[in-house]
């Protein structure tokens, strides 16, 4: 098969077993990697060099397909420890140079076996710093990635059949359909009442070791059914999707400020707490994922390397604090590489939230003291 004059060839020039096409017609041609088939999706880059199984288990992923920087994946293979949910939830993955054995003590399988079964549609062999220079210039975009069509025409057509990510409302699709219960270790001190947005399991395991009993519920739960779980504070968890969608979590979230509880949200439930101070939110040009993000605590001037998982964010001012109908709220935290509005807090509310993930899985635990504050913020309101 010839390429097409716009394709980046794989690292081998033997016979191409997958493409990836994206919406603006650039191709690469490589091998297939995974399970057979094709895949849809948004295509996005992660830069962290460790942690890809946590980023292949992270709900906040759904429907993206995600193209690792880091050239080598798949070291250490696949464990039963460390996956952030019950199923792999990316919709297709890209690597450059696949281990081809895993050698870990943990391992109990690889990750192409791993993806295999799960039915993940992948590419290898590719220039994933070019796509990734590509992406970085024009933006996260649609694609497909398939291992049973080369025509990227054909292929193009289909992507640009497939539906945007900006206007998604997704959360619903990854939430617990049920309640669930993650028990303090040790001495029980609070319970808190997690929104599950698309939540990841090492975060109430995190509090959890600070004696907190976590009530993990349906994003779709009302204020009224939030107060019923008797819980002492609220956490808004991280998830998929345009935030711009969420109206009726909006609406949750303040009902439940005006209830006064205390409220801590990260991510996804960032992007809500901002929506229910007033503010906006719009889509980045190509997000921040990864594990090696600086952020600045605007209160002490302290850096913290951070991880994320997001291509919205909230439109707040940064050079003043805004009054909303709970009082006055300031950004607390910005992203050092682009000014991104990383965190709110409220003057006058028991309420404060961050852009990035601090239960530091993977890494880094910069972020960790911010689940220590949450437990203060509880001491002050008993």
């Amino acid at each position: 098969m010839t390429p097409p004059l716009n394709a980046t060839m794989g690292a081998t020039m033997g016979t191409v077993s997958a493409i990836l096409v994206l919406e603006d017609g650039r191709t690469f041609v490589g091998d297939s990697y995974g399970a057979t088939g094709e895949a849809f999706g948004e295509a996005v880059f992660a830069t962290g060099m460790t942690g890809y199984q946590e980023t292949l288990t992270d709900p906040s992923y759904h429907r993206q397909v995600v193209v690792q920087t880091a050239p080598h994946i798949g070291n250490t293979g696949v464990n039963d420890e460390d996956a952030e949910s019950g199923r792999i939830w990316v919709a297709g993955y890209v690597v450059r140079d696949p281990a081809r054995r895993a050698s870990n003590w943990r391992s109990k399988r690889s990750l192409d076996d791993e993806l295999s079964e799960q039915g993940i549609v992948g590419i290898s062999g590719i220039d994933t710093r070019a796509l990734t220079r590509h992406l970085r210039e024009r933006g996260a975009m649609r694609c497909a990635v398939s291992s049973i069509d080369a025509d990227p025409q054909a292929l193009l057509r289909k992507v640009m059949d497939s539906p945007r990510m900006a206007g998604a409302d997704l959360s619903a699709q990854v939430s617990t359909a049920q309640p669930y219960r993650v028990e303090a270790v040790g001495e029980h001190r609070f319970t808190v009442a997690a929104l599950d947005y698309g939540i990841k399991s090492m975060t109430p395991h995190r509090m959890a070791e600070r004696g907190i009993t976590t009530h993990v519920v349906p994003s779709t739960y009302s204020a009224t059914d939030v107060l019923a779980t008797g819980a002492d504070a609220v956490f808004l968890a991280n998830g998929p999707g345009d935030p711009a969608t969420a109206d009726a979590a909006v609406e949750t979230v303040r009902e439940l400020l005006r209830h006064e509880l205390p409220i801590f949200g990260i991510c996804f439930g960032n992007q809500v707490l901002g929506r229910a101070f007033g503010f906006g939110t719009y889509k980045l040009g190509y997000g921040h994922r990864g594990i090696n993000q600086p952020v600045q605590d605007r209160a002490t001037g302290k850096v913290e390397i951070t991880a994320h998982n997001h291509g919205f964010a909230v439109d707040a001012p940064l050079e003043r604090a805004t009054d909303t109908e709970f009082g006055a709220v300031e950004v607390s935290h910005i992203c050092l590489n682009d000014n991104v509005v990383e965190g709110l807090r409220a003057r006058d509310a028991r309420a404060f939230s961050v852009q990035y993930h601090p239960e530091a899985a993977a890494g880094p635990h910069d972020a960790a003291y911010l689940f220590d504050q949450f437990v203060e913020l509880l001491e002050r309101v008993q």
